[in-house]
Formats: structure tokens, sequence, C-alpha cells
């Protein structure tokens, strides 16, 4: 009893230390215009991110996820929150503005599907006609 007691306190002590994260889709922002913001975030493992629809016209999906985390798209014009349970890198665009390279990336502890979001952002860069380079700068931040 004493143990299971103890497990459900580690437990809930955990869910009380994971972190909600905001990001915003933007028409403009301090990166430009069609931009997530923050571009980049850092995050760790049971924390959550709001992306908030703060301009009209946006929804969010992935384009990159580590292995056993599962893919994710919301609806356009509202908020959408999703729960980063699995360790690496994450990569994901606005779909209607995806040539403008309105595209972010996500750090969940390590990054240790980095090839695969690096195969994720050259795709995107390479077809992107405006904002050129803004999502390899952002990918150059993940460690």
């Amino acid at each position: 009893m004493k143990y299971l007691l103890a497990a459900l306190m580690m437990g809930a002590s955990l869910a009380a230390s994971a972190a909600n994260h905001e990001i915003k889709m933007l028409n403009a922002g301090k990166d430009g215009t069609m931009v997530f913001e923050p571009g980049v975030l850092k995050a760790a493992p049971g924390d959550t991110v709001t992306f908030k629809a703060a301009s009209a016209g946006h929804f969010v999906q992935s384009k990159a996820v580590p292995n056993g985390a599962k893919d994710f798209t919301s609806e356009e014009d509202e908020n959408f929150t999703v729960k980063l349970d699995k360790e690496g890198v994450y990569v994901y665009i606005c779909p209607p503005h995806r040539t403008m390279n309105m595209a972010g990336i996500i750090q969940v502890g390590k990054a240790v599907n980095r090839a695969e979001a690096e195969a994720a952002v050259a795709e995107l860069e390479k077809r992107a006609t405006v904002n050129q380079g803004r999502l390899k700068t952002y990918l150059q931040q993940i460690k």
C-alpha cells in the first residue's frame, strides 16, 4: 500500500510539473510574415503546446514527428493543443501558407530524430517561394 501511494504521488508530481507552451499563428511577427511565434520551442516530454489562432486563415499540421509520436492536424482558425509524449524533433507547417515557409520546430528532450527532421526541413525549404532559409535557421537552433 505504501508503494502504491508513493507511485501515485510521484505520478501526480510529474503531471503537475508538465508545462503548457503557447505558439501563435500570425500573419506577421518578429520573424516576418506568415509565422508561428515562437518559431522554435524547446519543451520536455509530457509538456503540451497550444497553437493559438491569433490571425485568421491558419492551422497547423505536423510534417515530421519522432518514432511513436502521433501526427497532428488542427482545424482552421481554431486553437489546438497537442501533448508531446515522445522525445525528439517535431516539424510543423500551416498548409495554406506552406510556400511562404510558415513552419516551425519543437524540440522535446534530445533530438533523437534529427536526420528525419533535417530531411523534412530540406523538402519544405525547397518548396518555399517566400521566406526562404527561415526554417533552416530554426533547425540550426536544435542541438
